[in-house]
């Protein structure tokens, strides 16, 4: 008898664990979603990769950097740390403007800002008190970039986000190094000794880089520039950290739960490496998943607009405007969020290919941002000729229909379609369009101008009678979240 009522009192006991842990999950989940809303529904942000390697633009010693990249000239070039230093009397970004860079994100119809408060250079946008090592104190330059910036996204109802290589850090002595061969730089004489070196101290090609252990790097540099920026710039919607070295550990913990008590409502990415947190959002680099890489959590994809990140004065391998709309449009109707980068010239202005196809991309965002702004991934059957976004309301749903296919002959077809579709209107246009649907939801869309209405997307309107259920995902696969060039 005894035993029956133990065995009783056990299971009411797991009845009530487990229905306050489902009720703390639902109330987690209903927290983040709140965090969560403003990134949702923004979809388009820019990315700003600058530092003391736009001074050099990919160029050292007479050589191009091998690798397609300007931001690492400093590891892959292996320059000797006093020398890469030496470079920040040179850099003088006399004209940064703030409110320039916020207006050209703005007008390209991107809602957030991700700048490198400081990249694995170690080197700080900002004015930090506890390294010398930033624009404030190593450049002539001397002024804080980050608060005329703050300042000017509060004015423009930009989000301000900061990058932060929490880990790696090559110019803070006891910072992480990731081990980059010499081939990936120039071809130095001495790169067998060089290659040795670095291989036998965990990336390092300096003394100065390990005069220190990485426990005091951490806390004297990395953990009170976190604090900095999270106290210093007004409020901050979003931290995106990059090259988890250090995974697991307790550094990683602290990190955490420092950014989680001086700022609770900030989102945070993949990249920190804390065990059993995988952070709010996924980070795939220079790619667009597929259907079967996702698994219904939150993603981005940044990608740059040529080959590189950080400023390169050879790097002439520009996307099209028209590539970076379509982008834009594939990523959304997946569900994804695009951060697009822009990296700045060594006097602190953007490259002009860029403001031009910014430029060029806000003025179609201007006319079919709808089709972007707060949509959800793709619920019918994929289509050949574009990609499709949509908007829930309480019974029904809208479609965008992105078309980069035009049809020669004037009619659309679409296969799939679970409800009633009630109107079709192309966006811009002022006349609803003829629809025809079958009994198997294969619907027709009529009376479409012969030629295309946009040569980067033309966009048309389907209103659906019901509430269209979201797209279903595939199995995950291994998404790249480790580092960014």
């Amino acid at each position: 008898m005894i035993k029956k009522i133990f065995i009783c009192l056990s299971f009411i006991f797991l009845c009530n664990v487990t229905s306050a842990q489902k009720a703390l999950d639902i109330q987690n989940a209903k927290e983040r979603d709140q965090r969560m809303a403003w990134w949702r529904e923004a979809r388009f942000g820019m990315f700003i990769h600058f530092g003391i390697y736009a001074q050099f633009g990919g160029e050292y010693k007479g050589h191009f950097q091998k690798a397609k990249n300007g931001e690492w000239l400093f590891n892959r070039m292996k320059v000797p740390v006093a020398e890469y230093k030496a470079m920040a009397q040179k850099f003088n970004p006399k004209n940064y403007d703030a409110e320039k860079w916020v207006k050209t994100a703005k007008e390209a119809g991107m809602k957030y800002i991700v700048v490198t408060a400081k990249h694995h250079d170690g080197f700080a946008l900002f004015d930090t008190k506890v390294s010398d090592w930033s624009i404030t104190k190593a450049s002539p330059y001397g002024k804080d970039m980050l608060k005329p910036l703050a300042e000017a996204c509060r004015k423009y109802g930009v989000k301000l986000c900061f990058y932060y290589s929490q880990a790696q850090d090559w110019g803070n002595a006891g910072g992480a190094t990731a081990l980059r061969p010499m081939r990936q730089g120039w071809p130095n004489p001495d790169s067998t000794r060089i290659d040795a070196y670095a291989k036998a101290n965990s990336g390092s090609w300096d003394p100065i880089q390990t005069a220190k252990p990485y426990a005091e790097y951490f806390r004297k540099v990395a953990l009170p520039q976190v604090k900095e920026l999270l106290t210093n710039y007004g409020d901050i919607a979003v931290i995106w950290w990059d090259t988890p070295m250090y995974r697991e550990t307790p550094e990683t913990r602290e990190m955490y739960e420092l950014v989680k008590n001086l700022a609770p409502n900030i989102i945070q990415n993949d990249r920190l490496g804390v065990p059993g947190v995988s952070g709010d959002f996924k980070t795939p680099e220079q790619k667009i998943p597929n259907w079967e890489e996702l698994d219904g959590q939150d993603w981005e994809t940044c990608m740059t607009m040529n080959d590189t990140w950080g400023y390169r004065k050879d790097d002439k391998n520009w996307k099209s405007a028209q590539d970076l709309v379509r982008k834009l449009i594939d990523i959304t109707s997946k569900g994804g969020n695009f951060l697009l980068n822009v990296g700045p010239q060594p006097d602190g202005t953007f490259p002009p290919e860029s403001v031009e196809r910014l430029a060029t991309v806000g003025n179609w965002m201007k006319k079919y941002g709808a089709a972007v702004y707060g949509s959800h991934a793709n619920p019918i059957e994929a289509q050949k000729w574009g990609r499709i976004t949509a908007k829930d309301e309480k019974k029904a749903t809208t479609l965008y229909l992105s078309v980069f296919d035009w049809p020669a002959d004037g009619a659309l077809k679409l296969a799939g379609i679970p409800h009633k579709a009630l109107s079709a209107t192309l966006v811009g246009g002022k006349s609803k369009l003829k629809l025809t649907q079958s009994d198997d939801g294969s619907l027709e869309i009529t009376g479409l101008p012969l030629a295309a209405p946009d040569d980067i997307a033309s966009v048309i309107e389907v209103k659906l009678k019901g509430f269209a259920k979201k797209k279903s995902f595939g199995l995950q696969r291994k998404m790249n979240s480790g580092s960014i060039d």
